[in-house]
């Protein structure tokens, strides 16, 4: 008995002088795919992480969007009756004065909304990078994906909406008030569109330093992004005219990008109108300045990075 035990050969896959429980298990091979497949995966997550950012709001798409309308709404009703009490109207381009309050409003709200979701996507400290194909990267692009998309429907129906009242044969009137608008007639589409995004990409990058910083000053970050968007609430330049502003005060102005990226969009926005003093190059090699330190801020918070940072908060 003892010399067939001696003489038993050993078991593939088991260890000699060990129980079954102690079998080794071939290791598996990581699957190959190629690059195109490797692009629609991440392509496929980028497009879930986005759904899943522009629901996060509100449980209906549909009431996330509304919210995002509403907000515009009430940001155009209340400059047109500010300038329209306070007969300012004259101090505005000679056009539409819609399309000049929307031009500035519309690239501001785009601009900050995106600041906003790029500065509060979730960190390496968050519970959704346990899951496997989930990282900071598809986060911070899903969410300034989810920003643009919120942002350009709430834009396409407004002027949708403004083109039609402008186009029909009988006036509406509120409250025994004619409402006088005009159908859309934009210069150039094609640049100011460009513009429109140029003002949501300076956004993502002025947020993406601010995400990265996140993980350490959480605090500081909020502070900051709201004091940001308030700032911006005069320094835009979305509520007059740059080539009418005084020369010592337009230094208080130049730093900002969106201030160059608003103007700019009135140039191809408006026929009579050229812009003097701003430059959309500058924004954009800024906007790209602003992205390199984000992802270098952004490769140095995830090596370092801990969950228990968070613990004590």
């Amino acid at each position: 008995m003892i010399a067939g035990l001696m003489g038993a050969r050993a078991v593939p896959g088991k260890q000699r002088g060990t129980g079954a429980m102690f079998v080794t298990q071939p290791q598996r091979q990581p699957r190959r795919q190629s690059l195109a497949m490797g692009a629609f995966r991440l392509a496929e997550l980028i497009f879930h992480a986005t759904a899943r950012q522009a629901r996060q709001s509100h449980s209906s798409a549909m009431m996330a969007l509304g919210m995002q309308l509403l907000q515009s709404l009430i940001f155009v009703a209340a400059f047109y009756v500010m300038f329209t009490i306070l007969g300012l109207r004259g101090a505005a381009l000679r056009g539409d004065f819609i399309l000049f309050i929307v031009s500035g409003i519309f690239l501001f709200i785009t601009h900050v909304k995106a600041v906003s979701a790029v500065a509060g996507a979730e960190g390496p400290t968050s519970a959704m990078m346990n899951h496997a194909p989930m990282n900071t990267v598809v986060a911070v692009i899903s969410s300034a994906l989810a920003s643009l998309y919120i942002s350009t429907l709430s834009i396409l129906l407004i002027l949708t909406a403004v083109h039609l009242i402008g186009s029909m044969t009988t006036p509406l009137s509120l409250l025994g008030y004619p409402i006088s608008m005009n159908p859309l007639d934009i210069l150039d589409p094609a640049p100011a569109i460009g513009m429109y995004l140029l003002a949501w990409f300076s956004g993502c990058a002025i947020g993406l330093p601010l995400h990265a910083l996140k993980p350490w000053l959480p605090n500081f970050v909020s502070i900051v992004t709201a004091i940001y968007s308030r700032v911006n609430m005069i320094a835009s330049g979305k509520m007059f005219v740059v080539n009418m502003l005084p020369a010592d005060r337009r230094p208080l102005f130049d730093w900002n990008p969106l201030f160059h990226i608003i103007d700019q969009c009135r140039g191809f926005t408006f026929v009579n109108y050229n812009p003097a003093h701003t430059d959309w190059t500058y924004a954009f090699w800024l906007s790209v300045v602003f992205v390199i330190v984000g992802i270098m801020g952004e490769f140095f918070t995830g090596r370092h990075a801990s969950a228990s940072w968070s613990a004590r908060r």
